[in-house]
């Protein structure tokens, strides 16, 4: 039995390989995922990050001494309060950060020293002195030097009352590790991710092979030959397996060399967190997932009676895909019931959310690969029926 199944697996192995296209169906998405993240992360960048040399335009308004740099005990306002040239008034300088000419319009009260000297919180019958600040949501320097002032504003009012400070000398507050905050960003992208590109790599190889045979009228000479229609299912799906495996591995590590760039620079992100062992839990991870999905996807195009027909039978399988994918966004990983990790395709993706957030069970790991492959060995099964049956395989 071994000796025919190794002859389909070669049989397909020879057919792949020895033709170019599918080489570059093997090569083009990863290149292409490299390219286009990487774009992607410099775009959104250069859209979305405001440069650090920029001089945001801002008018102010009856400015109090007390914030004034050079005012004694004043409070300096660094690059934010500088302006080229002056506007008639409050409304001109709306219309100018309005046409984005001007990032920022900031009135203060009059006497706005004096109120606020006077004010009390709990004695006071007048409102607190109100400051009104105008930006330009639409525009990213807009928004920036907006949220500086609001900086500037609450710690100048908490300098006028401090009753109480907040982490006063400890340095930094975040006790997160670069690693777990790389592996918490990674472990929310990355699932959907990995599932998707498996599951592009077992559509693009498994319809070609199970309905392209039908097609192409090759599948009637492969039933009659000595092989037993199990050996013909078990080589099909372990073949397309491996190429599947390829594909996805490909799209998956131009994803993660993509990654910091689609990030905005190296984002804190480091990819080099990973071990031997979360590699190669992954791995088990993978290989079991890609076994399932090419039973599926094999099983569903025996239906089929063209590549064509195959292609369109499987996109509900690609939608329940990318639903049970959305899900490794909301982690998972060691905290998951075992019983999760029985389920195909959810179990997968909890499995590598555990694996790329470094939270993980090996026993689930364990769970989740014997299951799809108890799945996987139900697809053969299946199929080989399927092979058995003369309605499903010369049908017209």
């Amino acid at each position: 039995m071994k000796s025919n199944v190794w002859l389909i697996v070669k049989k397909e192995f020879a057919r792949f390989f020895g033709d170019r296209r599918m080489l570059l169906m093997l090569v083009l998405p990863g290149i292409l995922v490299y390219v286009v993240y990487s774009f992607m992360g410099t775009a959104l960048q250069s859209m979305f990050m405001p440069d650090a040399e920029y001089l945001p335009g801002v008018y102010v308004f009856n400015m109090p001494d007390s914030l004034k740099g050079d005012a004694p005990g004043g409070w300096e306002w660094a690059r934010l309060l500088q302006t080229d040239s002056e506007v008639p008034d409050i409304d001109a300088a709306k219309e100018q950060v309005t046409s984005k000419q001007a990032d920022l319009c900031v009135v203060f009260p009059p006497d706005f020293d004096e109120k606020v000297e006077a004010y009390e919180a709990r004695v006071s019958k007048e409102p607190a002195p109100n400051i009104e600040a105008y930006f330009n949501s639409s525009e990213i320097n807009s928004q920036m030097a907006f949220g500086t002032l609001l900086a500037l504003l609450d710690a100048y009012e908490s300098s006028l009352a401090n009753k109480f400070d907040i982490n006063r000398g400890v340095g930094t507050a975040d006790l997160a590790t670069e690693k777990d905050a790389s592996a918490n960003i990674i472990s929310s992208l990355m699932p959907l991710l990995l599932i998707m590109f498996l599951y592009s790599g077992c559509v693009s190889i498994a319809p070609e092979s199970i309905a392209g045979e039908k097609e192409r009228g090759t599948i009637g000479t492969m039933l009659v030959s000595p092989l037993k229609r199990s050996e013909f299912a078990i080589g099909k799906i372990l073949s397309l397996g491996v190429l599947a495996f390829l594909a996805g591995l490909v799209s998956a590590v131009a994803t993660m060399l993509s990654l910091p760039k689609f990030l905005g620079g190296n984002g804190g992100i480091d990819v080099d967190i990973y071990s031997a062992k979360d590699y190669f839990f992954l791995a088990i991870v993978i290989l079991s997932t890609i076994l399932l999905l090419v039973s599926l996807i094999s099983v569903i195009s025996a239906f089929a009676k063209t590549i064509k027909e195959a292609s369109a039978a499987v996109m509900p399988l690609m939608i329940v895909v990318m639903l049970v994918g959305v899900t490794g966004m909301f982690g998972g990983g060691a905290q998951a019931e075992w019983v999760y990790y029985m389920i195909p395709i959810y179990n997968s993706v909890q499995g590598m959310s555990g694996v790329f957030s470094l939270d993980y069970s090996s026993m689930n790991i364990a769970l989740t690969a014997v299951s799809n492959l108890v799945y996987a060995c139900a697809g053969a099964f299946i199929l080989t029926k399927m092979f058995n049956s003369e309605k499903v395989m010369f049908s017209k």
